[in-house]
């Protein structure tokens, strides 16, 4: 065993399929809050990870900067943060960057990780929109070297995950100091994949975020489809493939979760044989359609943009996840226990059902759960 999980790993190389802990928490009135009550949640899961994975997403993070791309990107090597900063020139407008402030806490071996505040440049732009433009470039960068890794690129947003426990990855970035309006957390126990810094949770591009516990068996063919829509996945890990679904689905192709929850987990055929008519041939041509981004295997998922938080399962529900509301915040967690920690009483808790997102949306205090049909 490696350093890490000999600090950290009670179980050494066994195996549990059933770790990872996720928790979200949104205000849905934009108010900004600090990281002490997340910290505090995912921590409470202390036993479905191992310390070797531990990361939060936070919206809402730098209104001074709110019409600028944030890049966090993590670096192995100085050639290539060389290189890195050349592209970074050439493609931009690089209007900040700074060593992501850090102190010391119970990582490992934790690498250089950079800040830029950037826009794109116009010139280059030609008839790609800036987000399709910064996605190609952090594509490029993360593929180029093999040593630079942009693991958030989003507005107003931020990521920020490495090998050690949630609680100690708060620590080292100095979570403490931030504020926003949506955090999402994870917590990661590594089954087929590696435990290391750019494979922590949560996995970004844009301003797209998701947390996951399970595993996706669909990986490789997912893989693939999505590569042919320019993403690459570089990050040695299943989850990737999840951000840049909903990335292509949601943000470029404009569908709603009712029709993504669809994709990511739809009815079985024999479901489907039994839906009324018109519901079928839309299940059917959905199926059809998009059959090689449907995420087989066990999973439940906690997914972030600016404006919304997102809940979702596997049809049959192989992994938990549990809803609560109270006032204007929306919780979800792989445990209640870990939403009662932080609200002891909720004015609804709820478990839903395999396939049927829960959807947060800002300023409004309705949560919107959608049926599977």
């Amino acid at each position: 065993m490696d350093g890490i999980t000999k600090l950290n790993c009670r179980y050494g190389d066994d195996k549990d399929f059933a770790g990872c802990s996720i928790f979200g928490m949104m205000n849905l009135q934009g108010k900004c809050f600090s990281s002490e009550d997340p910290v505090k949640a995912i921590s409470n899961m202390h036993e479905r990870g191992n310390g070797l994975g531990g990361g939060f997403a936070v919206y809402g993070l730098y209104p001074e900067h709110i019409d600028d791309y944030a890049f966090h990107i993590m670096y192995l090597s100085r050639e290539a943060k060389k290189k890195t900063d050349k592209l970074l020139n050439e493609s931009f407008e690089v209007l900040e960057d700074e060593e992501l402030p850090t102190k010391e806490a119970n990582v490992l071996d934790p690498p250089k990780v950079w800040r830029y505040f950037v826009q794109p440049n116009i010139r280059k732009l030609k008839n790609k929109s800036a987000d399709d433009y910064v996605l190609e470039k952090v594509m490029r960068i993360n593929t180029e070297t093999g040593k630079a890794f942009v693991f958030s690129s989003g507005k107003n947003m931020g990521v920020f995950k490495g090998v050690g426990f949630p609680e100690d990855i708060a620590e080292f970035f100095c979570l403490d100091e931030y504020k926003g309006y949506i955090w999402v957390c994870h917590g990661r126990f590594p089954t087929n994949t590696p435990g290391w810094w750019g494979g922590a949770h949560p996995f970004n591009i844009l301003d797209w975020t998701v947390v996951h516990n399970g595993e996706l068996s669909s990986y490789g063919i997912n893989r693939r489809y999505l590569e042919m829509y320019g993403y690459k996945c570089t990050m040695q890990t299943d989850t990737e493939v999840l951000a840049y679904a909903f990335d292509l689905l949601m943000r470029r192709q404009k569908l709603p979760i009712n029709i993504v929850s669809k994709v990511l987990a739809p009815p079985l055929w024999e479901e489907i044989a039994n839906i009324e008519s018109e519901q079928a041939r839309i299940l059917r041509t959905l199926r059809q359609t998009y059959g090689s981004l449907l995420m087989n295997g066990p999973f439940s998922v906690v997914v972030a943009h600016h404006g919304e938080m997102i809940g979702l399962t596997d049809r049959l529900k192989l992994r938990p996840l549990s809803a609560g509301t109270r006032g204007d915040y929306l919780y979800l967690s792989s445990e209640e226990s870990a939403i009662r920690l932080v609200s002891p009483i909720l004015d609804k808790s709820w478990n839903p059902r395999g396939g049927e997102p829960v959807v947060g949306r800002l300023k409004t205090s309705k949560v919107v759960e959608v049926p599977a049909k």
